[in-house]
């Protein structure tokens, strides 16, 4: 780093600058967008938290992972939204880091949460008379601690390390968010060894619990496949459908965004993508657990049939 350069003390996010005259329509349509993805996760955890047939592991995991989508949105979008309507997009460096550490954490948690479910749909077709035993309240418990408590020892040890790059230049962002590689982008010193070990620690992290899943899965088509019964079959598939739908949206964009070189990453493609994952997501998955369960909307046509404005009216 040459002497005549100075550290950033701010980055500036660039990518919504040029949209102009767009930029109040689109908070309009993130608000709407963030506000559906709250309320849609909050009525699931609600509907689980008081119906005691909802007690059960696999919606267990559904409230950690509804909790976790809410707040992974708005580590992002709250932010977004107020940089669509003010002129000057800023953010301080120390405000980055923290927007990167809780998304990132976040991020690696919904890794590991979505493997723990797999494992829980694994138990529950494959070892169906073992399940109460395999998958106890407490064995659920430290799957989910063990999910939450590799995200942040993981990501923080990554974070910490980007953000001890010294950072110089105009500071501009490529980007709506302080993603990981449109940071490390700005860093004014080399920084290769640094993207090995992220790339390492992606495959490592990202890919262990996606091989997981997959195991998961194949051991339940076998299963499901030997099902006599062409009824017991799909009431199998359907107890997994919703969580294959979830992981292949979560870990689609994920694969394409973290384990590309860096050579192939663009800012119109970090972009599109980031916004699938924080945005898009996170907004479908409360609507895919309630259309496409039926133990969901029947809980939810119960509790909106004791409603005492419905009954009055």
């Amino acid at each position: 780093m040459s002497r005549n350069q100075s550290l950033c003390t701010t980055f500036t996010f660039v990518a919504f600058s040029s949209l102009g005259e767009l930029q109040p329509a689109l908070f309009v349509v993130f608000l709407v967008i963030y506000s559906f993805t709250v309320g849609g996760n909050l009525i699931v955890i609600s509907l689980i938290w008081v119906t005691p047939s909802l007690h059960t592991p696999m919606y267990f995991f559904l409230v950690n992972l509804s909790f976790l989508e809410m707040c992974y949105i708005t580590s992002v979008v709250p932010q977004m939204l107020v940089h669509l309507l003010e002129e000057t997009k800023t953010i301080s460096v120390g405000g980055c880091a923290a927007q990167m550490y809780i998304f990132a954490i976040l991020g690696l948690t919904e890794c590991c949460l979505l493997a723990a479910m797999a494992y829980d749909r694994f138990v529950a077709i494959c070892y169906p008379l073992h399940y109460t035993l395999l998958m106890g309240p407490r064995v659920c418990l430290k799957l989910a601690v063990a999910s939450w408590t590799t995200g942040v020892v993981v990501e923080s040890a990554q974070i910490t390390r980007i953000f001890s790059l010294p950072f110089c230049g105009t500071g501009k962002i490529q980007h709506f968010f302080c993603d990981i590689m449109p940071v490390v982008k700005l860093a004014c010193t080399d920084t290769s060894h640094i993207e090995i070990v992220m790339f390492a620690v992606s495959v490592l992290f990202i890919m262990t619990p996606c091989l997981l899943i997959l195991c998961s899965y194949l051991r339940i088509l076998v299963t499901i496949v030997r099902i006599p019964s062409a009824t017991g079959r799909r009431k199998a598939f359907s107890t997994c459908s919703s969580h294959i739908l979830v992981v292949s949206l979560f870990y689609g964009t994920a694969l394409f965004t973290y384990l590309q070189p860096k050579t192939a990453h663009t800012p119109e493609t970090d972009k599109a993508t980031a916004l699938m994952y924080t945005v898009v997501t996170p907004a479908l998955n409360p609507v895919i657990y309630t259309l496409r369960n039926k133990e969901v909307k029947e809980a939810f046509q119960r509790v909106t049939q004791k409603n005492p404005l419905r009954q009055m009216a």
